[in-house]
């Protein structure tokens, strides 16, 4: 079994959060790509047949720039916050509908010292796309709650995520026994994972089985949404 990422990936981004200047970052370039990049696409590169095996419609992509590895830098045109770096490293596993500007579900790997969790889920969607979710909810209750709620996936995930509405949405019977999920603005899920398991051997063995464990409730979203998994 390969092992992916080491204790050095973490001891880097611990540095990073103490010395967060370009400076800093570009004298230890070196350390960045050996510990944190490298490892990470690698990572990618190697999910993308497992990946495959559990849907076609998600992308594994290995580039450096503009693939599943998000850039280390922060986008500070419009934050008060100028401090130049991510101190975490956030992996992206997109639906091919989004190379359509479409915002679809997705799975997600946050490696952060003490934070590291794995994601999946529709953060914000569309108005238009939250209400054919929430249809799909009203219109196929059982089929929901297995996906969403069903023990397969909330002994992984726990339960949903994310902002709801203070009121029920309109056109919605503020009675339905499902009132609470049809009022989400999100429809996501976490689960926490330790470091020790991430700098193991076989990690990428038990992420793929969270990923899997979410494979249900990811295709009632695309289904909900029109787009294939």
């Amino acid at each position: 079994m390969a092992r992916y990422f080491t204790p050095s990936l973490f001891a880097f981004i611990k540095d990073l959060k103490e010395n967060n200047d370009r400076d800093w970052f570009k004298a230890h370039q070196d350390l960045f790509e050996a510990h944190v990049r490298e490892p990470a696409l690698q990572f990618i590169e190697d999910f993308s047949e497992p990946l495959l095996k559990v849907s076609p419609h998600f992308t594994a992509d290995a580039r450096k720039v503009g693939g599943s590895l998000f850039r280390i830098q922060r986008d500070t045109r419009f934050s008060k916050d100028k401090t130049p770096y991510k101190t975490h490293v956030g992996i992206h596993f997109r639906h091919v509908a989004t190379k359509d500007d479409v915002h679809a579900p997705g799975f997600y790997l946050h490696l952060e010292p003490g934070g590291c969790f794995a994601a999946l889920g529709l953060w914000q969607p569309s108005t238009a796309h939250a209400y054919a979710i929430r249809e799909r909810i009203a219109e196929n209750p059982a089929e929901w709650k297995k996906a969403a709620h069903g023990k397969r996936f909330t002994d992984v995930y726990g339960a949903l995520e994310g902002e709801s509405l203070k009121r029920p949405p309109r056109g919605f019977d503020p009675e339905h026994p499902l009132i609470e999920d049809l009022k989400r603005k999100d429809f996501i899920a976490s689960t926490r994972l330790r470091q020790a398991d991430i700098t193991r051997e076989g990690f990428m063995d038990a992420y793929l089985a969270t990923v899997k464990a979410g494979a249900p409730f990811m295709r009632y979203l695309c289904d909900a949404i029109g787009v294939g998994f």
